[in-house]
This record gives C-alpha cells, sequence and structure tokens, in this order.
C-alpha cells in the first residue's frame, strides 16, 4: 500500500514564509486618544476585479439590485480610478491613503506593508473602534502586512494549496458575507465581543504601542473583500445558468445577491454607518488585447466603481446636504477614501496625504483638479518588459511606455486613438504632471514562499523575477507583447484543463520569441516535471542557464528537479551554496529541506522545517511537514501532535487529516484511517494519496462503498505520477 511510502512526497507541501521589508514612510507615531469621534459606523467593501461598467447602476449587463439600490440612497461615483491593477498594491493604496510608490507595495508578491505603517484601521483602532476583516483571496493574506490595527482579520481561505497547482478553489461571497455579518451582530447585540482571534487562519494588527480594546457598544470598522469575479469565472447556481455566456457577469450578480442582507441589516440599525463600495481594479475582458488585468491601466482595469452612503434605521442618505441618488463626476480617488472616512467619522484631515474627502463640503471647499497618479509594474518586474506609469488629470490620460500614450477620455472613452504626438506641446504638459509625483522605480523584492508563489500562480498572478535595466526600447512596450502575456495564461488553462502537451507548445513558443523570460522556462520545467518527464524538466532548465538567465528559484527549482530525478547529491550540491548567500531566498530554504527529508537527512530537514514554523507560526504547512517528518522516523505520537496543531491552524488542512489517517492506520485503527481520509478527500478531491489510501483500505472490507472512490482515484489520478497505483486499482476494480 501507497501510504508509507507516499510519505516523502508530503514534503511537496508548499512551505509559507512571511518576510519584512523595510519601506520608510508614514510610520505610525504614538497618538493621543482619539475617542471624542463621532459615534458612527464604517462599512468598506471591495470587490475584486469588478469593471465600474458591470453594475446595473453603470449601466452594465449584471443584475445587481442590492448594489443599485445602495447608489440610488447616496452617492455614484461616476469617474473613479485606482492607482494600481493589481490587488495588493491597489488595497494598500485604499487602506493607507497613499499611492504605490508611497507605501511601497508595487506588485502581489516580494512586498509587505512595514509594521507600524498608518493605515485606516490602525487610526480608528486607536479612536476606540473596533476593527474587523473578511478577505477572500490570497493575495490580501495577513502575511502581506495589511493587518495592522485589525482586531481580527479572518483570512481562513482553507486547504487552498491544490495539488493541480494551477488551480485554487475561492472563497466565496456566500461564505464571506455571513462571517461579516456575525461579526457585525455581535458587536451590535452589545456583548462586546471583540471577536479575539485564534490560529486558525485569523490573525491581528501589528501596530504598536496597542491601543485599549474597545469598549461594548463602541462604533466599529469593518472591511470586506470578496473575490469572486476574478478569474476562474464560475458562478454558482442560478447564475450559472442566467450568464451561461457571460460568466465574469455571473460572478457580479452573485456577489451583489450575497451582500442583500448585509446592507439590509445596516438599514435596520439605529446606529448610522458610512458605506464605501469599490473595486480595486476592473477586468480586460479582451479591451486591448488583455484578457485579465495587471499588464495595462487602461480605463478597463483602471477605472472602477464608487459608491458612498450612510445607512440607518428609516433612511438611508449620506448626508443631508446632497440628495439621494447623486451622480458625481468629480475625478475620484482611492487615495481620497482614507480622508472621506476621517471626515465622516470626524477626524482632522492628515496633511500629508495626496488625497482629499469626498464628502459634500470637503468637495465645495476645495475645487481644483485631482490629478490621479496610477502604474502597473507586474510586467517589468515580472517578465523584464518596460515599467508603465501615467496620470489621469481632469479628462485626459497620459500612459508613459517606450510608445507613449495620451487619450481624451470624454471624446474617446474607449481609448481607442491614441493621441500622443498630435499636440507635442499637450503631451509635454501631461508628462510634467506625472514627473511632478516623483514616483520611485520599485524597491528590491523579497522572495515569496513556494506556497505563496503557488497561490498566486493558481490565481493567473505569473511572479517571476526578471532584472530591471539599463532602458527599455520599443521592443520592450507591453503593446507590442500582450500576445505573449495572452499565451502565457493560455499554457496556465492549458495545463489546468489537461493538456500538458498544449502548455508545453506553448511555453516554447514564448521562449523561442524571449530567451531572457525565466517564467516561461519555470513554468514549462514544472509542466515537464509534472507530466512525468523529469528528464525534460532539467533540460529546459539548464537550458534556461545557459541562455544567460540567473533566476535563483530557476536555480533552485533545478536543484529540487534533480533530487526529484533521484540525483540527491547534485540537486543538494547545487542548493546548500544559495542556502549560504545573504537573504537566503525561501524556495531555495524549501527545496534544500525537501531535498534532506528525501535523502533521509532528518535532523538537517527537521532544522529547516522548524525555522519555517518559528517565521510563520500562523501557516499549517510546516506543521505538516513536521508531522510526516515524524511519521518517517516512527515516532507516531509526535506526528499526530503535529498533525492536530495544523488542524488546529486550519481547520480545512486536507494534508494534515491525510497524515492523520496514516498514523490511525499504523495504530491499527482502520476506522480511525477511514475517516481522517474520507474527510481528506471531501476538503480536496484531487489528494490523490489520501484518495489511493483510502478507496484501498475500503476495498478489503466493503468493494460496493469502495468503488466510487476507485472509479475518481482511476479517473482523476495523473498517469505519470501514479502509474503503480493506477494499476492496482485497475486490479481491484476487474476483480
Amino acid at each position: 500500500m501507497a501510504g508509507h511510502e507516499d510519505a516523502k512526497t508530503w514534503l511537496r507541501a508548499f512551505l509559507a514564509i512571511q518576510a519584512a521589508v523595510a519601506i520608510g514612510c508614514s510610520r505610525a507615531a504614538p497618538q493621543a486618544d482619539l475617542r471624542t469621534i463621532t459615534q458612527q459606523n464604517v462599512l468598506l467593501i471591495t470587490i475584486d476585479t469588478l469593471r465600474a461598467d458591470a453594475l446595473g447602476s453603470y449601466g452594465g449587463p449584471a443584475a445587481t439590485p442590492a448594489l443599485d439600490r445602495l447608489a440610488r440612497e447616496g452617492v455614484r461615483f461616476d469617474f473613479a480610478h485606482a492607482h494600481a491593477v493589481v490587488t495588493l498594491p491597489s488595497h494598500a493604496s485604499i487602506l493607507t491613503g497613499r499611492y504605490p510608490f508611497e507605501h511601497g507595495l508595487r506588485d502581489n508578491s516580494g512586498y509587505r506593508l512595514p509594521a507600524g505603517f498608518r493605515t485606516v484601521a490602525t487610526m480608528l483602532k486607536q479612536g476606540g473602534y473596533a476593527t474587523a476583516a473578511f478577505v477572500a483571496g490570497f493575495p490580501l493574506h495577513s502575511r502581506f502586512g495589511l493587518n495592522q490595527g485589525f482586531d481580527v482579520y479572518d483570512d481562513r481561505f482553507g486547504d487552498t494549496r491544490s495539488l493541480a497547482d494551477f488551480d485554487m478553489p475561492e472563497r466565496p461571497a456566500s461564505t464571506v458575507v455571513p462571517l461579516a455579518r456575525a461579526w457585525i451582530a455581535e458587536r451590535s447585540s452589545g456583548s462586546g465581543g471583540s471577536g479575539v482571534p485564534g490560529r486558525s487562519g485569523v490573525s491581528t494588527g501589528t501596530a504598536s504601542p496597542q491601543p485599549p480594546a474597545p469598549t461594548p457598544g463602541a462604533p466599529w470598522f469593518v472591511w470586506v473583500h470578496l473575490f469572486d469575479p476574478h478569474t476562474p469565472y464560475r458562478p454558482p447556481p442560478p447564475f450559472d445558468a442566467t450568464y451561461a455566456n457571460r460568466p465574469y457577469y455571473g460572478e457580479v450578480a452573485a456577489v451583489d445577491a450575497a451582500l442583500a442582507p448585509l446592507l439590509d441589516d445596516l438599514r435596520a440599525s439605529t446606529r448610522p454607518t458610512l458605506v464605501i463600495v469599490t473595486a480595486d481594479h476592473g477586468e480586460g475582458l479582451g479591451d486591448h488585447g488583455e484578457q485579465s488585468h495587471g499588464l495595462f491601466a487602461y480605463e478597463s482595469t483602471l477605472r472602477v466603481p464608487l459608491i458612498v452612503a450612510q445607512a440607518e434605521k428609516g433612511s438611508a442618505t449620506l448626508s443631508g446636504s446632497r440628495s439621494q441618488g447623486e451622480v458625481s463626476n468629480v475625478s475620484a480617488r482611492h487615495v481620497d477614501l482614507l480622508p472621506t472616512i476621517l471626515d465622516a467619522v470626524g477626524l482632522p484631515p492628515l496633511s500629508e496625504l495626496p488625497g482629499r474627502s469626498l464628502l459634500p463640503a470637503a468637495e465645495r471647499a476645495s475645487r481644483s483638479p485631482r490629478p490621479s497618479y496610477f502604474e502597473a509594474m507586474s510586467g517589468m518586474l515580472n517578465r523584464g518588459w518596460a515599467p508603465l506609469s501615467g496620470i489621469v488629470l481632469e479628462r485626459e490620460k497620459f500612459i508613459d511606455l517606450p510608445i507613449p500614450e495620451r487619450y481624451d477620455l470624454v471624446t474617446d472613452p474607449a481609448e481607442a486613438t491614441n493621441l500622443a504626438g498630435r499636440t507635442p506641446a499637450q503631451d509635454r504638459t501631461l508628462a510634467a504632471s506625472l514627473a511632478a509625483f516623483k514616483a520611485l522605480a520599485p524597491g528590491q523584492r523579497i522572495a515569496e514562499s513556494p506556497d505563496a508563489t503557488a497561490r498566486l500562480r493558481s490565481l493567473g498572478y505569473l511572479s517571476g523575477s526578471a532584472p530591471a535595466k539599463a532602458r527599455y526600447t520599443t521592443d520592450d512596450d507591453p503593446k507590442h507583447l500582450v500576445d505573449l502575456d495572452r499565451t502565457i495564461h493560455d499554457a496556465v488553462e492549458a495545463f489546468g484543463a489537461g493538456r500538458s502537451a498544449d502548455a508545453v507548445r506553448l511555453y516554447q513558443g514564448v521562449i523561442d520569441r524571449r530567451p531572457d523570460m525565466a517564467i516561461a522556462y519555470r513554468h514549462l520545467a514544472f509542466v515537464e516535471a509534472r507530466r512525468g518527464n523529469l528528464a525534460a524538466a532539467i533540460d529546459v532548465l539548464r537550458q534556461a542557464i545557459a541562455k544567460g538567465v540567473t533566476d535563483v528559484r530557476l536555480i533552485a527549482q533545478l536543484g529540487e528537479t534533480l533530487v526529484d530525478a533521484g540525483h540527491l547529491d547534485q540537486g543538494i550540491q547545487l542548493l546548500e551554496p544559495l542556502v549560504r548567500q545573504p537573504n537566503v531566498d525561501p524556495e531555495v530554504l524549501n527545496a534544500l529541506g525537501i531535498a534532506y527529508a528525501t535523502a533521509s537527512r532528518h535532523d538537517d530537514a527537521r532544522r529547516v522545517f522548524e525555522r519555517v514554523l518559528t517565521v510563520d507560526p500562523g501557516s499549517p504547512v510546516p506543521l505538516e511537514n513536521l508531522g510526516m517528518l515524524a511519521l518517517d522516523r516512527g515516532d507516531l505520537a509526535a506526528a499526530r501532535t503535529r498533525f492536530e496543531e495544523a488542524i488546529a491552524v486550519d481547520p480545512r488542512s486536507s494534508r494534515a487529516y491525510a497524515g492523520v489517517g496514516l498514523v490511525a492506520l499504523r495504530q491499527g485503527s482502520r476506522a480511525a484511517a477511514i475517516e481522517a481520509w474520507t474527510r481528506a478527500v471531501q476538503l480536496e478531491p484531487r489528494n490523490f494519496d489520501a484518495l489511493y489510501n483510502l478507496a484501498v483500505t475500503l476495498a478489503r472490507d466493503d468493494r460496493a462503498a469502495a468503488r466510487p472512490y476507485l472509479e475518481q482515484f482511476l479517473n482523476t489520478a495523473p498517469p505519470a505520477r501514479y502509474a503503480t497505483e493506477r494499476a492496482d486499482v485497475a486490479r481491484l476494480l476487474n476483480r
């Protein structure tokens, strides 16, 4: 049976390593008690990847009655913009009121918000507010630092480390919104529960010193982040049928339906609540050749919806000085949201912030233009393409690239006609306005753990580590390379659909055209390894090194693949020098730990995994790996303890339940083993090790109960990795 031998494969579980990087700006200084602010709740709702023109109130095709009603009750801003087109930097701007070059987060990986950074949560918590966040997507995991100031930061995504690595289950709005409603109801009931978090993926802020805990009945600030409109588009019933040919809009409609009860709760409350609804960015949906987001900053991904209203029992309006259902044409920006919240709760504005309040009185006091900086740095950071930055000033837009772009958004909202070069004086004016921001280039990235890399890759965030160039030419302009971006995404989709040969062909085409793109080599080698062609994967990685690609993670991947192929000494010799370098890449550390474990150097492997545990105590992965090490050396008590600790951290850890099953089987309890494996397979149907063990163990006593699992394994387990086990299962089914 594969139970014992497959234990070593568990060591391939990705490790999560938190890291911090100092970005010296806007750190919180000790403040006086701010408990004199007005007693108004604040609800911030951010809907990931939501185009403004998707909502019904903006003329879009999605049925969004709940948000449309909120727009009628408050103010809908018709010209609002983000400052980045990926999740983490954009949300950092929303929460800090800072541009990306100020808060320092320039992409979804490799950056952290420094401890002590002043955010809306830290400021309201300082004022006695109870604070909670409920987030639905991994790019906002607490490891990235946005949890600062929150009493509760609920980022429990479950066991999202899919064995397919390119597919990650989402935490849908139908799960996230009830969590927020329950927390708000507890606060509103007068119980005073502060939701002091445990270790189950719920983390606290890190600002110091910590203000006193909020008093019972104190106002609250809640941030609800919903992820559904992000790829892949898989709307739930009945929206899947209604929007069968437009699944993106089905996801939007599903989010609206999930939000309706929460908004109704607020309308029944006796305490007023300021409600702000926006998106972090939009979605390309094919505009300008971009299917998703992150590469360009056209209006399809940069323009966002923004609704601001005040809800309370008996009424719902932003202010008596403003009519319900108003549509504002002011140039609203994400950096304006924090000043708006401060204004609404009675705190003075912070002069160092670039934004201004959007409330009526503040707008009347300052009618000067609101220039908006924006950027898209993922192409530069991950692919070696030209960085993109720009400015929206009044209704004109300037994009700084090797081939510059300028658009009149009044006459050309689709940005179909590039006006750059037609009136050079206007080009120079906008370029000077952009230069006035003095935006610095992205700083040094820190390496992400393999766990984080895999999760982000599963969401379509294709992380690499392209070195900066002294000069970018028109050949590096993303407009000339957008087809390569589509090809990479097509390859990810092909692999996820089981068409590995197509994925290999697509990646090879990218390499032929851009032989400096480390990401293509790494993905190609990954696909080759996953389909059992370890020799081909090794050849791909060696080819990259021979062509001058110096990505340290690519070298680490080569070392790990050599270990997979049985060349332990070669792999370890390749990895050990990398570990001795300053600021060692966590992926290198992980690969070496796996190599040590595979070579039965358990003490060395244990030291590596325990180091991970000290760095990231909130992750179940190092606990799972330590459990597998204990199991491999026969220490069943220690193994069970580690697996149970992992389940306490993440109750949806399929790997931990599968480990409990292995321990139970070795202790002679087949019933307990079957129960644990059944739970593991329920949580992750592609946990093929647990599925195999469950099916084979059941087959010994109850062939009828085993048959569905045997068939599931035979229909889904990859042949290249499970050839022996598949043959066993086929024989059992044929008896």
